[in-house]
């Protein structure tokens, strides 16, 4: 579990940005985000990045105005995300769809892919170089709602990032788009899939009424607040699960949970690992946050081509020290229990309650929020260049506090086994015990903590 290598020094050379507006007139109108879209969890932007290898078949084509040209076609279908968020009574979010556009960056960069290493993960060196935050262009209201980077390389390849105002959209469903420009850049005419706005389908009701249990929008008590730890020095990690790790993982389970997958098993791996290297006191209360893809949840389904947000932050909650003193099976029961409880009336509740409350954030004290994109398919988008060899996250974490959010990346080693990467960032000597802990748990062994306040059960 080496560190992440950031030590690559680069430079980049951009263009002046540009708004890329789409290539003909689409209709000026108001349309109202989800009540699902629209809570302040998502009031973020999320970067997303892509590495694509030279394709002599493509000699003498530009990916720079390949997919700026594309880009403008894809927005004539996708033209709210030429528009402008604005707020209006009870800081409902509706998109202005003015035409205005999209910021696109062009660069060029002096280093080649190899020189990035053989295992590509996040976080990325110099990637704030590959993905220009334009001042002013941050914002979630009256913003642009993409920034779209793309980079030439000296062995011509090139690097697409993007930069996504999340209130808009989730993995999926930007993902949806990308497939879209990559088969206007191949030179189709239009999307092979067609967007389907209709964010009234995740409205709430009216009236509004809250049915299931929603700890992840709890208030904050007193005596379930847990300290959160000093970041002026963090540790970042990508940690590598090939399927030794979970086999060996997997073992140790119950025979109820061998069949868990392999989410819950790692979630609840990081969760107790992670746990314990913070020294968190047995009362206090933890928490998992598992996004969960609801998108199969629905009767009717949605429609195909919806790209708003469908997902819960569902939870998973007990005390420090029924985690880490348990078997790591009580972790993965705790999460999967999580993950089974989203269903099309816990949606619908969640919605009602954004209503009802004033579009919470979710409880960030204590928690890890985990998200996964390993079905999302970041990674088969193709511009012409056939696919990238990483397609995913730009950071392992995403949020203002460092540490308290990260992603499940397909990704390969240095051996060229496939696995799931999980970025982690830690205080460092946090980082050192995790790393501890996680190795004596795959070796099933018992760590001895004297600042623990509980004993630290083995596999």
């Amino acid at each position: 579990m080496a560190p992440t290598p950031t030590s690559l020094v680069f430079k980049v050379r951009r263009c002046k940005p540009e708004l890329v507006a789409p290539a003909k007139p689409t209709p000026h109108e108001f349309k109202q985000l989800s009540d699902i879209d629209d809570q302040e969890g998502l009031r973020f932007q999320i970067p997303l990045i892509q590495f694509y290898k030279y394709d002599p078949l493509m000699k003498g084509r530009d990916p720079v105005r390949v997919i700026r040209e594309a880009l403008a076609k894809t927005l004539v279908f996708y033209y709210p995300f030429a528009g402008r968020l604005r707020e209006g009574t009870g800081r409902k979010l509706v998109v202005e769809c003015t035409g205005e556009g999209i910021i696109f960056i062009e660069a060029d960069a002096d280093v080649t892919l190899e020189q990035f290493g053989d295992s590509l993960q996040p976080p990325f060196p110099c990637w704030e170089e590959l993905l220009f935050d334009v001042p002013g262009s941050g914002g979630i209201l009256n913003c642009p709602l993409l920034l779209i980077q793309v980079t030439r390389l000296k062995c011509d390849g090139f690097i697409f990032a993007l930069r996504l105002n999340h209130t808009v959209s989730d993995a999926p469903g930007v993902v949806q788009f990308m497939m879209a420009v990559g088969e206007m850049a191949r030179g189709a005419t239009a999307p092979s899939l067609l967007p389907v706005w209709q964010r009234h389908l995740l409205q709430a009701r009216d009236p509004p009424h809250v049915t299931c249990t929603h700890r992840e929008y709890d208030e904050m008590v007193a005596d379930t607040i847990v300290s959160i730890p000093v970041i002026d020095n963090m540790a970042h990690r990508a940690i590598f699960f090939g399927p030794t790790e979970v086999s060996t993982l997997r073992r140790f389970m119950p025979d109820h949970l061998k069949q868990c997958s392999t989410f819950e098993l790692l979630t609840a791996c990081i969760w107790r690992c992670r746990t314990i290297a913070l020294h968190t006191k047995p009362h206090e209360v933890v928490r998992v946050l598992c996004i969960v893809n609801a998108r199969d949840k629905f009767n009717p389904p949605l429609p195909s081509g919806y790209y708003g947000n469908v997902f819960a932050f569902s939870v998973a909650l007990t005390t420090a020290g029924k985690l880490c003193e348990n078997p790591l099976g009580y972790a993965v029961e705790l999460v999967k229990k999580a993950k089974d409880n989203v269903t099309e009336e816990y949606m619908r509740s969640v919605s009602d309650l954004m209503v009802i409350k004033g579009r919470p954030h979710f409880y960030g004290v204590g928690s890890y929020v985990v998200s996964s994109v390993a079905r999302a398919r970041f990674g088969e988008v193709d511009y012409g260049w056939g696919k990238s060899i990483y397609g995913g996250p730009a950071k392992g974490e995403v949020g203002a506090i460092p540490g308290v959010s990260g992603f499940q990346i397909p990704g390969k080693n240095s051996k060229g086994e496939n696995g799931i990467m999980v970025p982690i960032s830690l205080p460092v000597q946090a980082m050192e015990r995790f790393v501890k802990q996680l190795d004596c748990l795959l070796k099933d062994q018992q760590v001895t903590d004297k600042k623990s306040k509980f004993i630290v059960s083995s596999l």
